[in-house]
């Protein structure tokens, strides 16, 4: 199946590793070009230089305000184009509701949904018909996830913000999507099963509670997000996409 994807040019945040370099990968594995960003100057040069000169790196902070009008003018000055944007973002610190604090919650807003919420303004301003911009949630959205207060918290919000943009920005021709990841094996992930103080006994745990009884791999969420940024998604929009192996529980 063609996605239509050859020489349309996205720009993937946070993509030096994980989800959104996963996603990266698959992008420019079906003839797209990307400009991937993340702070770490290093680490997104070398993920950049791993892809081919389909890939351009951007060393930027989601929370910067100058980071959308960076990357969107990489796009166009590299190659020429901006057709639109995948906004991965790194997730909050874990903690309760009791022991997580007001800076913690005020930085992960800043990062998290503030950053966000102007890129997909940016974008959706510089884009023209048949954009599209695309934002890494979580399965948080729908279900609370023990342990990760914040990202409880400001993930549902994000998708609320997405929806509402999709309705004002369809008539333009544009559309807006989002992806919630559940137990993808991922560095992150691994991380929040080592807190547990016996990462084996919780993935087993969790794998036992998804339908496909594994978690699911970076490509396999990276095939997924770039189906959704594709032209071959071109009637998909406001829509909250799991990509968890059927661990949500409702429809």
């Amino acid at each position: 199946m063609d996605l239509g994807l050859k020489d349309r040019v996205y720009v993937v945040t946070g993509a030096s590793r994980g989800l959104g370099n996963a996603s990266a990968r698959a992008l420019v594995a079906d003839g797209a070009r990307v400009v991937l960003s993340s702070r770490d100057e290093k680490a997104v040069a070398e993920a950049a230089a791993d892809l081919g000169p389909g890939a351009v790196g951007v060393a930027v902070d989601n929370a910067d305000p100058a980071a959308p009008e960076r990357l969107i003018d990489a796009a166009r000055t590299h190659f020429g184009r901006f057709d639109g944007i995948l906004i991965s973002v790194g997730g909050p610190a874990p903690g309760s509701a009791a022991d997580t604090t007001e800076e913690q919650w005020r930085a992960s807003f800043d990062a998290v949904f503030l950053g966000a919420v102007r890129l997909a303004r940016s974008a959706a301003a510089a884009l023209g018909e048949g954009g599209v911009i695309g934002l890494v949630l979580s399965g948080s959205v729908h279900e609370p996830i023990p342990g990760l207060t914040i990202s409880n918290g400001l993930r549902p919000g994000l998708a609320g913000f997405a929806k509402s943009l999709a309705n004002e920005v369809g008539p333009r021709g544009i559309r807006v999507v989002g992806l919630l990841p559940s137990r993808i094996d991922t560095d992150r992930v691994r991380e929040l099963d080592a807190l547990s103080g016996d990462a084996a006994a919780a993935r087993a745990a969790n794998e036992e509670r998804i339908p496909l009884r594994r978690y699911g791999t970076p490509e396999e969420f990276g095939t997924t997000a770039a189906f959704l940024l594709s032209p071959a998604a071109s009637y998909l929009t406001g829509v909250m996409l799991p990509v968890d192996g059927g661990a949500r529980h409702g429809f």
